[in-house]
C-alpha cells in the first residue's frame, strides 16, 4: 500500500476532540465491560506523540482531555535524551525529568509520579495515570555506573539496556555481530536488581536479550516487542527468548508499529495475532501491551507526510532506523486514546477470559513491577 493510501486510511483517525479520537474508521471502537474497573497499564507511551513529534510541553488542555478519557492507569514514559554539543546525556536527561515533573506537579488532578506499586493502585482509585520514569538507553551513566543511583533518586524505575545501536553495555537490535552483554553491563543489571529497576531488553540484540535475562535475579521487562515468529523482524524476539523471559517471571508487551506484518499499514488483527502466539509461548502471566504511541491520537493530516519524512532521514542518518520504518508507526484502527479497551473487547470476542484479558491490558506489568520494586 501507498503511504498516501495509508495516510487516507488513517484520516478519520486525526488528531481531534476526544469524541473523534474514539472514532476508528467510521465506528466507534469495541467497548469492554471491566474496562474502567481494571488496573491499565500501556509499558511504553507518553501523554503527547514521541514517535512523529507532534506536541510539546508544557501539556495542552486538549492532551489532558484525552489522557482523562483513555482509562488508562499508569504508562512507561521515556526520559532519557542524549547528549548535545553544549551538555552531557546525564545533564539532559535530568532536565526532561524536571520537565515532566513539572507538568506532573501543575495537573495533580490529571497526573501523578508512580514509583511503587502503591503509587499505581493509588492512581487507578484517584482516576489519574501514572507516570513510570523510565529510559530506552543506558548512555545517561554508561560512563559511570553511580548516575543510575542517581536516576534511580528522581523515580526512574524502568532501564532499556540498549537502544538498536551498541553502547558499552551490550548490542542492539540492529548491530550485525551481537557481542552480548559486556562487563559494564552485568555490572549495571547488578546495580539495577539492587536498586529495584526493570531490566527492560526491548531494543536489544539477540544475545544481549538472553544474557540480560540470565544475568538479572529479578524478572525481566521486554516492555515493547513482537513475536518473531509471527513476521522476522529484528525488534521482534524469537520463541526460544520469550520462553526464557516468561520462564523468569519477566513479560512481553506487544507493540503497535508496523514491525508486526510484512507489507502495508498493521491493523488490529495484526496486534492480536502477536498476543495470541505470546500467550501460547509464554503463559497467560507473561503478555501484555507496550504500544509505543502517544495517548493522543496521531494526527495525518496537513504536512504529516513531509515531517515523516524528515524524522525517517534523522533516524536513517543516525543508523537507528528499523526495517519498515518508511511506514507510519501506528495501528490505523487502534489511533485512539481507549485503544486498550478495543484490544480488550476484541481478545474477549476471540474466547479469552475475562480474567486473561485483565492480565494483559495491565495485570501481567503490575504484578511485574510489584516483583522488581518491592
Amino acid at each position: 500500500m501507498q503511504r498516501r493510501d495509508f495516510v487516507r486510511l488513517a484520516g478519520a483517525a486525526a488528531l481531534g476532540p476526544v469524541a473523534a479520537s474514539l472514532a476508528c474508521a467510521g465506528r466507534r471502537p469495541g467497548t469492554w465491560a471491566r474496562y474502567d474497573d481494571a488496573v491499565v497499564i500501556d509499558a511504553l507511551a507518553s501523554p503527547i506523540q514521541f514517535n512523529i513529534p507532534q506536541q510539546t510541553l508544557p501539556l495542552t488542555e486538549s492532551v489532558l482531555e484525552h489522557v482523562r478519557a483513555s482509562g488508562l492507569t499508569a504508562v512507561n514514559l521515556t526520559v532519557n535524551v542524549r547528549a548535545t554539543d553544549d551538555a552531557s546525556a546525564f545533564a539532559n536527561t535530568r532536565a526532561r525529568i524536571d520537565a515532566w515533573k513539572r507538568e506532573i506537579d501543575a495537573h495533580l488532578d490529571v497526573l501523578t509520579l508512580a514509583r511503587s506499586l502503591g503509587d499505581i493502585h493509588d492512581a487507578k482509585t484517584a482516576g489519574r495515570l501514572g507516570i513510570i520514569l523510565g529510559f530506552q538507553d543506558t548512555v545517561p551513566f554508561e560512563d559511570d555506573l553511580a548516575g543510575l543511583d542517581d536516576f534511580h533518586g528522581m523515580g526512574v524505575r524502568i532501564v532499556q539496556l540498549t537502544y538498536n545501536v551498541r553502547n558499552r553495555i551490550g548490542s542492539g537490535s540492529l548491530v550485525p555481530e551481537d557481542t552480548g552483554l559486556t562487563d559494564l553491563g552485568r555490572e549495571a543489571v547488578a546495580r539495577m536488581d539492587e536498586l529495584g529497576i526493570v531490566v527492560d531488553l526491548s531494543h536489544c540484540g539477540a544475545r544481549t536479550t538472553l544474557d540480560g535475562i540470565r544475568a538479572s535475579t529479578n524478572p525481566v521487562g521486554i516492555t515493547h516487542s513482537g513475536c518473531r515468529a509471527v513476521f522476522d523482524h529484528p525488534r521482534s524476539k524469537d520463541d526460544e527468548t520469550l520462553r526464557a523471559m516468561a520462564d523468569g517471571g519477566g513479560v512481553l508487551g506487544i507493540y503497535l508499529m508496523p514491525f508486526l506484518n510484512p507489507s502495508g499499514p498493521p491493523a488490529a488483527e495484526d496486534v492480536l495475532v502477536h498476543i495470541e502466539h505470546a500467550l501460547d509461548v509464554c503463559g497467560e502471566d507473561h503478555v501484555g501491551i507496550g504500544s509505543d504511541q502517544g495517548i493522543v491520537p496521531l494526527d495525518v493530516s496537513g504536512d504529516f507526510n513531509e515531517r515523516f519524512e524528515q524524522v525517517s532521514a534523522r533516524r536513517s542518518a543516525l543508523g537507528i532506523a528499523a526495517p519498515r520504518e518508511d511506514t507510519i508507526p501506528y495501528v490505523p484502527d487502534l489511533n485512539h486514546a481507549r485503544r486498550l479497551e478495543t484490544i480488550a473487547s476484541m481478545l474477549e470476542a476471540r474466547g479469552h477470559s475475562a480474567a486473561v484479558v485483565e492480565k494483559v491490558i495491565g495485570g501481567n506489568f503490575l504484578r511485574l513491577f510489584g516483583d522488581v520494586w518491592a
